[in-house]
């Protein structure tokens, strides 16, 4: 079998952006531009199709990242009207869109975390009242570490307040000054009625009721001087990137519009350039240009450089290239429970090809399971296809034992390819099943949504015998007990929502740890000596290779300096596991340790009472103690919050915010209201959205999201531990 679509026909992108921008309703014109879907469905209505779950459309917002696949011809490039479909499937210039519509609250980031990892291209879409908002930076900023290239569109150019040029300087400000106006709107609020493309020199109206119709014309006559002075600045940036170009524009000759668009395309891929494009989804208004600008500037699988993992059996580096000649090779980067299939594992396929009903290796567990079926997605509705090849995303059917960010090969060419990278959850809350009978479902449904979701944790409280739920906020524990309710028909009372404290040190310790017990016959002996510290990051760029005798991971780092043999090898895994069991529970008031580094340096054993258990409860019993000589503290979550008010409110904010132990970080204008951002402890922001309102006489919004760990004040400290006793 062969792939119906040529790789650099294919563009695999996202749809990132704030809560509230107008995502999912780009996302709608753009199914239904590109006949995927016969009518639009609106947010507000509850009516689309990637909100597909009940709680989307009950909020209006999204909670999961949805797929779909589509076709779009470029509008230059279409058929005479009346050509019929079977003429257009066959236009050469048609192009396979695999499209991921991404949420915009910060309680369901990992989502767009994950997506940006598969994703070659995404599209940002922004505001044009509010311009470029927290949650746009957060996702800026994944976009960044990815490296995907993007494309900008400043949507709701119809709203009042609306301004192309403020929401287009918060970009420059906030995000890149590498992001350049292509479009610029023809009016706007209630006057939006299209745009001007500054590199054709052409005006573009969207006529009929859904603005099927692209009519082409002239620039009007106020807006051609303007044009002309940004499309100079446009021509600039293009041509900067390519020395022959850029000496040739100095004298005068413009590169022809081939070249032109060439040049950009490569400075979009390799991240140079941000297109800038503008319009109002809502309106019908602009979103055919920004698919258009998918084909031309977004890069294909085979624009991009090959992907790069681990050998398994050597440690070698292995490259796979975009190629179905290449060994098979995926990434798993979601997991779905399915009413009517059971579980979809979603993976992006980055090289060779598989087959439905086929065995694939499992490269992170070293196990093999059976491919049942493959389906393409259409948001909840499913295509079934018997194989999928280099650069496409699919789910698959009947893969048990695959969890997020597990490698997916061929078994005779094996790689690893790196993980996707997941923040740590910051709320918790007990919860306990309603009836005897909802117990035993309770624990297979919170199993099932941790597999799902890699930033919800489900753990027991040994002292209590409760069960304990960690997430990214209300919201996301919310959105999850409701499903557990829906989906598994499990009815659970929760707790109050806590704050996920965490322990480190401040100092260090030299100490020992000796474990020694005699009875009747064999007794146990075990003898470590460790230093502990604060583990310090990895420097940003150098050389971050981790030595042999080291075991690193983002906040433990354990040095095996044992010499001579003063300790046998085979227990060396012991005392690592010892301590990471003394970690798990910190001695200031029980909460997690973390960023500590552990040197065992000595030690001793016995012949014949020496086991694993006892350099276990010796490594455990020297690092509590060593924690307790080494400056112990309290760590919280400190959240980036937002406040949005009209101007009479703003002392009364800032003023509340300052007695919630919060700094004030900077105050700008947004359209008619003043924007207070500032850094807060979470403890103290509980509750704060109905104090808003309060105070706001409902006119006041916030958004939140975590931003960094930092030292508890003693006083708090203490009354945290009093607490806890």
């Amino acid at each position: 079998m062969k792939r119906d679509y040529p790789l650099e026909k294919v563009r695999n992108f996202g749809i990132i952006a704030h809560i509230d921008a107008g995502k999912t309703t780009t996302s709608e014109r753009i199914l239904y531009y590109t006949g995927q879907s016969h009518k639009i469905g609106e947010v507000h209505e509850g009516a689309t199709v990637t909100d597909w779950m009940e709680q989307e459309r009950e909020r209006g917002i999204t909670i999961t990242a949805a797929a779909i696949t589509c076709f779009w011809t470029p509008i230059h490039s279409r058929m005479e009207d009346g050509a019929s479909k079977a003429a257009e499937a066959a236009n050469p210039e048609r192009h396979r869109f695999n499209i991921i519509d991404t949420p915009g609250h910060i309680d369901f980031t990992a989502e767009v975390q994950r997506s940006m990892r598969v994703l070659d291209g995404a599209i940002t879409v922004f505001d044009g009242v509010s311009g470029v908002e927290p949650q746009s930076e957060t996702n800026w900023r994944y976009a960044d570490d990815a490296g995907v290239p993007r494309l900008c569109f400043i949507n709701k150019l119809d709203r009042t307040g609306a301004s192309f040029e403020n929401s287009y300087k918060s970009i420059l400000d906030r995000l890149s000054p590498k992001a350049i106006r292509m479009q610029i709107p023809i009016g706007e609020e209630s006057a939006h009625e299209g745009v001007v493309d500054l590199l054709t020199m052409r005006a573009y109206h969207f006529e009929g009721p859904m603005g099927d119709k692209v009519v082409e014309g002239e620039v009007p006559a106020e807006l051609v001087d303007t044009a002309k002075q940004y499309r100079a600045e446009l021509i600039e940036r293009i041509v900067e990137n390519d020395e022959v170009a850029m000496n040739a524009y100095l004298e005068g000759n413009e590169p022809p519009m081939g070249t032109l668009k060439a040049l950009l395309r490569k400075a979009v891929i390799s991240n140079q350039v941000f297109p800038v494009y503008c319009g109002s989804a809502l309106k019908n208004k602009g979103v055919q240009l920004v698919l258009d600008a998918v084909v031309d500037y977004l890069p294909s699988p085979l624009d991009l450089p090959p992907v790069t993992g681990i050998n398994p059996k050597t440690g070698e580096e292995v490259v796979r290239h975009a190629s179905d000649d290449e060994p098979f090779c995926a990434l798993a980067f979601k997991l779905q429970t399915d009413p009517f299939v059971g579980s979809l594992t979603f993976f992006r396929v980055y090289s060779g090809s598989i087959t439905a009903g086929s065995y694939v290796y499992n490269s992170t567990t070293g196990s093999k399971e059976r491919l049942g079926r493959i389906v393409r997605l259409q948001a909840d509705k499913r295509e079934e296809v018997e194989q999928v090849f280099a650069g496409e995303i699919a789910a698959g059917v009947g893969l048990k034992d695959t969890k997020t960010s597990h490698t997916l090969c061929d078994e005779a060419n094996p790689i690893v390819l790196e993980e996707i990278k997941f923040p740590e959850p910051v709320v918790s809350v007990r919860i306990e099943p309603k009836t005897k009978a909802d117990q035993e479902k309770m624990g297979i449904a919170l199993r099932k949504l941790a597999d799902e979701d890699p930033t919800f944790r489900v753990a027991g409280d040994e002292e209590t015998g409760e069960t304990i739920i960690s997430g990214m906020g209300e919201l996301h524990l919310e959105i999850l007990v409701d499903r557990m309710k829906r989906e598994f028909n499990v009815v659970a009372d929760t707790g109050q929502p806590q704050v996920a404290y965490r322990e480190t040190i401040l100092g260090n310790a030299d100490v020992e740890g000796k474990y020694i017990k005699q009875t009747g016959g064999r007794g146990q002996y075990g003898h470590v000596k460790i230093k502990i510290k604060k583990l310090e990051p990895l420097p940003e760029g150098g050389n971050t290779k981790v030595p042999k005798n080291v075991t690193r991971e983002d906040h433990f780092e354990f040095i095996n300096n044992i010499k001579g043999g003063v300790i046998p090898q085979e227990y060396i895994p012991a005392v690592e596991k010892g301590v990471r069991e003394a970690m798990a529970r910190g001695v200031l008031a029980g909460f997690p340790m973390v960023d500590v580094s552990v040197d065992l340096y000595d030690g001793s054993y016995h012949d014949v009472d020496s086991s694993e258990v006892a350099y276990k409860i010796a490594a455990s019993m020297a690092f509590q103690d060593g924690v307790h000589k080494s400056k112990p503290v309290l760590l919280e979550p400190i959240m980036k919050v937002e406040v949005t008010v009209p101007e009479q409110f703003m002392g009364d904010i800032t003023g509340s915010l300052s007695g919630k132990r919060g700094s004030i970080e900077g105050m700008d204008d947004r359209g008619m209201s003043k924007v207070v951002r500032a850094k807060v402890p979470l403890k103290e922001m509980f509750g704060y959205t109905t104090t808003l309102r309060s105070m706001t006489e409902g006119r006041g919004a916030m958004t939140m999201e975590f931003d960094h760990y930092d030292v508890v004040p003693q006083n708090v400290a203490q009354d945290i531990i009093a607490s806890r006793k």
